[in-house]
């Protein structure tokens, strides 16, 4: 079983920054693709951006530019550094782990960007 554990959200001014960070624990695969997934009121979850475990990182069109997805294998760590952030990007974000056709998630933290 995987648990993941989320941290860093919050409030923050349009132009801002925020960094957001996932722990993963339980029985991680080296080979197992990490990745952030985010959910607007009234709006699908979408993918934010992923990173394979050999460390290629994929972004959303919306965010390619403005932020930047790392992870640390030996911590089995994901991080996501959000700047330029835009009240547009305002949503409940979560960690996702995908690793032998399973599929886990984070319990999400609220990132909220103010005009």
């Amino acid at each position: 079983q995987v648990q993941l554990v989320e941290s860093g959200g919050g409030l923050v001014q349009a132009g801002g920054s925020l960094r957001l960070s996932c722990a993963a624990a339980g029985s991680i695969a080296s080979r197992s693709t990490m990745g952030w997934y985010r959910q607007a009121p009234g709006k699908q979850r979408a993918l934010v951006a992923f990173i394979t475990g050999g460390g290629t990182p994929n972004y959303a069109d919306s965010v390619e530019g403005r932020f930047t997805i790392s992870r640390d294998n030996a911590k089995n760590t994901v991080t996501l550094q959000m700047n330029t952030l835009k009240p547009e990007d305002t949503a409940v974000y979560y960690c996702n782990l995908q690793q032998y056709a399973s599929n886990y998630w984070g319990q999400g933290t609220q990132v909220t960007v103010s005009s």
